[in-house]
């Protein structure tokens, strides 16, 4: 049987492995995915990533980023917004800001996945589907 929301067994992965103070994770390969950790990467919650080929679906390596000695993750919340069974839409004057700003919005529009910050600034609005912070 297959998994219906695959994005958010992306964030519990993230969220589990963060939270363990893991270097990487792996999860399996999807565009959708890359485009995520691409985002994440570029905003600076990510160190890196990479899709690793293995003949059939793919592996995407995801490094966390941490901080200081402590290893603090970067990343302290992630919350799945939109699912499969309840889609949550926001039309771009509508687009909630993540802790007044600090933290991040990832919207499925027509122009792609975007940031809560670039889809004000095309003016397009979509489907919400997680915060992080």
């Amino acid at each position: 049987m297959g998994m219906t929301d695959p994005l958010a067994d992306m964030l519990t992965r993230l969220r589990n492995a963060s939270k363990a103070k893991q270097e990487k994770v792996d999860i399996p390969a999807s565009n959708l995915k890359a485009h995520v950790a691409r985002i994440l990467k570029d905003e600076g919650y990510l160190k890196n990533y990479k899709i690793i080929k293995d003949g059939k679906q793919g592996i995407l390596r995801i490094y966390l980023r941490f901080e200081g000695e402590t290893k603090r993750p970067v990343i302290t919340g992630l919350k799945n917004i939109s699912r499969p069974g309840l889609r949550r839409y926001a039309k771009k004057a509508e687009i909630p800001l993540v802790l007044r700003g600090l933290g991040l919005s990832i919207l499925s529009t027509s122009k792609g996945i975007l940031t809560d910050k670039e889809a004000r600034r095309l003016n397009v609005g979509g489907e919400l589907l997680f915060s992080v912070w």
